[in-house]
């Protein structure tokens, strides 16, 4: 059996090995692989669902030209195509013994393809009747994102233990002076080295029934995701770290003020960052008085800012822009910091953070 060479490196023979229960060839040299007739089929084929060594080409994106890369078999030139119309992860193909070479870094490409083309669908969903009836009577956003692969217990334990922390106090009205006073975080106080706890007890306490609502909500839509790629326990810290720095951001804004400040809100600021920088491929609808939008999140936290930064700029409203800003700009930072080993840690959402990732809205 003649010796087969790999089309990158030229002279470098591919060695025979096995790789998802196809024997297949491997360049130990670049990490590139060569399937044989058919095999890169049958690996995939849960794609479109067709019969097994049905040619994928006729499933997935147009083909882009010849190839610079010769057939390992039949040394006739490859030709190049998109794995997915809307992915573009490039694999070359011989149209004449239907063999596939894929390249090291395109290999993982291959094998989520299935997940991939779900994941698109997920973010690509239209805007329905059901979730503009929703946002309008609610005012709330409605999210587009991939589908989290573990349960949210902390996200779900942090909405209930929020809850049931504002039932104890809400509804009586000398305890929920004694709260206040006690557990939400003052400023002036601070200043004099007075009631320290409270940089923390504040962000599980609200102000109104409304506050609570809107702080679970957003919570719930954005803390899932988050909670899928760190885990329950990091989550957590993370969580409660930006919600202490929303806080400290809160008190070097306004030192002697005796207003005192409570909720989650600087800490979902926080959860927003990270959002922002891992889950930039998704959506929110934003809805202005009776026109909904469907914005990436780039769009939609670049319009959340803006209003906390004109709310900021024009003076106090019972609002802590202070503690939003802190949050969201600690957020940032810590999703910056953690990106690359999130992304590392997470095939599926390094894959769509791609920049040759053309996903369509």
């Amino acid at each position: 059996m003649p010796t087969k060479n790999c089309p990158h490196c030229k002279d470098h023979p591919l060695e025979a090995t096995n790789y998802q229960g196809e024997e297949i060839d491997i360049c130990r040299e670049c990490g590139g692989l060569w399937f044989e007739k058919n095999e890169v089929n049958r690996m995939i084929s849960e794609i479109n669902e067709g019969p097994e060594g049905e040619k994928f080409e006729t499933h997935f994106g147009e083909s882009l030209g010849v190839s610079e890369l010769d057939c390992p078999d039949c040394s006739k030139s490859l030709e190049r195509f998109h794995l997915l119309e809307a992915f573009h992860t490039e694999i070359d193909v011989c149209r004449h013994c239907d063999g596939t070479w894929i390249d090291k870094d395109e290999l993982e490409s291959v094998e989520k393809s299935p997940e991939i083309k779900a994941s698109l669908g997920e973010l690509n969903q239209k805007v329905s009747w059901k979730t503009y009836l929703f946002q309008f009577l609610t005012q709330m956003p409605v999210e587009y994102n991939i589908k989290p692969q573990k349960t949210p217990w902390v996200t779900r334990s942090l909405i209930v233990l929020n809850t049931l922390i504002f039932a104890l106090y809400f509804l009586n009205p000398s305890s929920f002076s004694y709260v206040i006073d006690n557990f939400a975080m003052t400023p002036a106080d601070l200043s004099k080295g007075n009631e320290l706890w409270t940089v923390l007890t504040c962000v599980f306490l609200h102000g109104s029934i409304m506050h609570l609502v809107g702080n679970m909500y957003f919570l719930y839509i954005v803390g899932d995701n988050l909670e899928d790629v760190l885990g329950h326990k990091r989550f957590l810290l993370w969580y409660l770290v930006c919600g202490l720095l929303a806080s400290f951001t809160s008190f070097i804004v306004s030192p002697m003020s005796e207003i005192p400040g409570v909720g989650a809100s600087g800490a979902i600021a926080g959860l927003f960052g990270m959002y922002l920088m891992w889950f930039r491929h998704a959506s929110l609808t934003f809805m202005f008085v009776i026109y909904q939008k469907k914005l990436s999140a780039v769009w939609f936290f670049a319009i959340w800012l803006g209003f906390n930064i004109f709310g900021a700029v024009t003076g106090p409203d019972g609002i802590d822009y202070g503690a939003h800003i802190g949050g969201f700009i600690a957020g940032l930072i810590i999703g910056y910091i953690l990106k690359s080993k999130i992304l590392e840690q997470n095939p599926i959402i390094r894959l769509l953070n791609q920049k040759e990732a053309q996903l369509k809205r």
